[in-house]
């Protein structure tokens, strides 16, 4: 029967987006792994593929369509043998947002996903006949791609005993390629645990109409919230909310690390390096969170995830709100390879075009506002981080030195904002102190 390809949910705090172009028409032959859309989710633009083979039959939603809410039918695949006629009398009813049909309260499963970087090249079409939907002891329809009933059928694999990893668990090409016929039923206690129940709702606030009628008779623009805009109004305020923030503040004498990075990039130069401050405080942090292992951990709603390795996010502002790209393993990178991978990550930020697993993780983020001549300044955790350091700009200021002469020396203030429930003050501390004496003694973070 015709399969209905479902709006997809692009990343983890999605729940509408653009449909902002189709990359196929209908009566196009599609296989595994081809192009069907672009879709603009609250983060960038993302290409869609196909993971089932098939002639799109309709197109239900227009280009430039907004606010397509997760899980709305977008298109409807056909299966061989099956024509444009099949979808009034065969189709699935358009579920809703939720998910159920109108029929049998359970919805069809998309028969797409989004691209997940490689981009596959199409699978190829067996010629065994594609077997009639299977159903489950209980009786009821089991989810799966064509192409993946065709290989169960081929190997003498029971469906009702593989778990599907595509949308919604439809079971797809790679879990019966890898499934075996001897698979065991999953355990009922290995089901999935219920999700964490949800912070309650904070107050809304007054009205849009009641602020309005506050400034009749002024003039004023009205800008509409887009997807970007309105994750940041609500991750920020369940920030701010829900994690106890507390914050530790330290001065650091940039003076050696502004020597040393000269040097550096005097020495870089024929490789079209140019190291900025930035890097170094990346490098810095990454191996504080080494020296400080316990630090180096994220909340995870019931317990505590103590990483292995220094992922640190760094805050880049784009056009309408800001990315937070990690830099994964930062510990044991380069200066030179750090400083080239950020600068492709806020190239790409810059135009939307970095995939989800790249500004998604890490455990300790990095915001710095030094170069709009900031002095200092309080940064919101973005979760489920332990801490976020803000950066300041770096001023010449006078100094005590170790011999107890005034002298001058640049100075850049910086603020940890802590998790509580992560990492505790002593803790938070010692964190922010292996920080200093990384960049106070850059030469270090060489060895």
């Amino acid at each position: 029967m015709p399969t209905e390809i479902l709006m997809p949910a692009l990343s983890p705090t999605m729940e509408e987006g653009t449909l902002a172009k189709w990359l196929v028409k209908e009566g196009d032959e599609v296989s595994s792994g081809d192009l069907l859309a672009e879709i603009e989710t609250d983060k960038a633009t993302m290409e869609f593929e196909a993971v089932d083979e098939g002639t799109i039959g309709k197109l239900l939603i227009e280009e430039g369509t907004e606010g397509v809410k997760v899980n709305t039918p977008i298109a409807v695949l056909l299966e061989e043998g099956e024509d444009a006629s099949d979808i009034e009398t065969s189709a699935p009813k358009s579920a809703p947002a939720g998910g159920g049909s109108a029929g049998d309260g359970k919805a069809e499963k998309p028969a797409a996903t989004p691209e997940g970087g490689g981009g596959g090249a199409p699978e190829a079409k067996p010629d065994t006949p594609a077997p009639a939907a299977p159903t489950d002891a209980k009786g009821e329809r089991i989810f799966a791609s064509p192409l993946a009933r065709r290989i169960a059928a081929q190997k003498g694999l029971d469906l009702g005993q593989i778990k599907g990893s595509g949308p919604h668990g439809r079971i797809v090409k790679a879990d019966v390629e890898d499934a075996k016929p001897e698979a065991a039923p999953a355990k009922a206690e290995e089901k999935a645990a219920p999700a964490a129940e949800a912070p309650a709702a904070a107050p809304a606030g007054p009205s849009a109409d009641a602020v309005a009628a506050m400034y009749k008779g002024r003039e004023y623009e009205e800008v509409k919230l887009d997807g970007m805009r309105k994750t940041i109004a609500a991750r920020l305020t369940e920030a701010k909310q829900t994690i106890p923030h507390f914050y530790l503040r330290r001065d650091i004498k940039l003076d050696a690390l502004l020597k040393f990075r000269s040097q550096l990039n005097k020495q870089l130069e024929g490789r079209g390096v140019k190291l900025s401050v930035n890097d170094f405080i990346i490098k810095a942090s990454a191996l504080a969170l080494q020296a400080v292992p316990d630090a180096n951990a994220v909340w995870a709603g019931d317990r505590v995830l103590k990483m292995k390795a220094s992922d640190v996010a760094v805050a880049v502002a784009i056009e309408g709100g800001l990315f937070t790209p990690v830099l994964k393993d930062a510990d044991m990178k380069s200066l030179s390879t750090l400083s080239a991978e950020m600068k492709d990550l806020a190239t790409r930020a810059r135009d939307r075009k970095l995939a989800p697993q790249e500004y998604q993780g890490g455990s300790f983020a990095i915001s710095n506002l030094g170069m709009f001549g900031i002095d200092n300044f309080d940064a919101v955790i973005n979760p489920p981080h332990g801490g976020i350091l803000a950066v300041g700009s770096g001023v010449k200021k006078p100094v005590v030195g170790d011999d107890g002469e005034l002298t001058v020396s640049t100075v850049m203030s910086v603020t940890l904002s802590v998790d509580h429930r992560v990492i505790d003050g002593a803790l938070g501390a010692q964190l922010l102190e292996q920080i200093v004496q990384n960049l106070e003694n850059p030469m270090v973070m060489l060895a």
